[in-house]
């Protein structure tokens, strides 16, 4: 059975839906399915300790980070809280990264100075700890690049990815890797659904972002909703089925894909790679 990572997992949600055992159930669902290792980015100051214990529990890893829609309530408070844990865990294998960090303009109601700032600080934390960073781009892939071109990182990965071929073309050549997931498993994500095709096979890696962007075996239309049926949860499970539709996505043999992104997550989060050496 292939080996796969989840590059981006939030198994913490898990707990908010059904407890504790629930996020364990999940996660040793995803071990029986092949899924050998999670990353589990935060997203506030307030699961910091969630993921880190997680990850210790499970033997996977973590990232420390301020995402873009937790900026609303975000400061330079929670700033400090965030380099403080990175100072307290520097020497931690299982932190592999600051994430999830970014920018998010889909959602309108994010205060755009707020969000900016928070990114450019945790840019110059990732620098400061020669750490790679896991980003949030949706819909700012452009802003995204600014800031790293401004405050260039030692790479990482661009979390469920959705820009240009020209975008990615350029990350790539900034160190970083791609990340597709559920999105890609959709017919009509033709854009989503291109790159996975058509980007070097080097610069890609797996996700879930469960329990969020469910694949379209998963997927609850908005009419089945009306109708009372429970909005679909992804799982970290559903990675091989994701691989699976990637890898005759590119017409290649599903064990070569997940050994693939396997080394390509080892090489944009260089401690992973260390984590999971033999």
């Amino acid at each position: 059975m292939p080996a796969w990572i989840d590059t981006h997992v939030h198994l913490d949600e898990f707990i908010h839906h059904g407890g504790a055992a629930h996020a364990d159930a999940e996660r040793r669902r995803a071990a029986q399915a092949g899924v050998a290792h999670c990353v589990l980015p935060a997203v506030e100051r307030a699961n910091f300790a969630a993921v880190r214990a997680l990850a210790e529990r499970h033997g996977d890893s973590y990232a420390l980070g301020i995402h873009p829609l937790f900026t609303r309530n975000a400061g330079d408070d929670d700033l400090a809280a965030l380099e403080q844990e990175l100072i307290q865990r520097a020497d931690d294998p299982r932190l592999v990264a600051v994430g999830e960090i970014g920018l998010d303009y889909f959602d309108k109601t994010l205060d755009d100075a707020r969000q900016q700032h928070l990114w450019r600080e945790q840019l110059r934390l990732a620098r400061r700890f020669d750490l790679p960073v896991i980003v949030h781009s949706r819909r700012s892939v452009d802003q995204i690049l600014k800031g790293l071109r401004a405050l260039p990182v030692r790479g990482g990965i661009a979390h469920a990815f959705n820009g240009s071929e020209q975008q990615a073309r350029i990350l790539i050549d900034m160190g970083f890797k791609l990340g597709f997931g559920g999105a890609a498993t959709f017919d009509r994500a033709h854009q989503i659904r291109r790159l996975a095709a058509s980007l070097p096979l080097e610069s890609l890696v797996l996700e879930t972002d469960a329990p969020d962007i469910p694949p379209h075996w998963l997927y609850v239309t908005a009419a089945e909703r009306e109708a009372g049926v429970p909005p679909a949860r992804n799982s970290p499970a559903e990675l091989p089925r994701i691989g699976a539709a990637i890898a005759q996505l590119r017409g290649m043999p599903v064990d070569e894909l997940a050994a693939a992104s396997h080394a390509n997550a080892c090489a944009a989060l260089p401690r992973l790679g260390a984590l999971l050496a033999p």
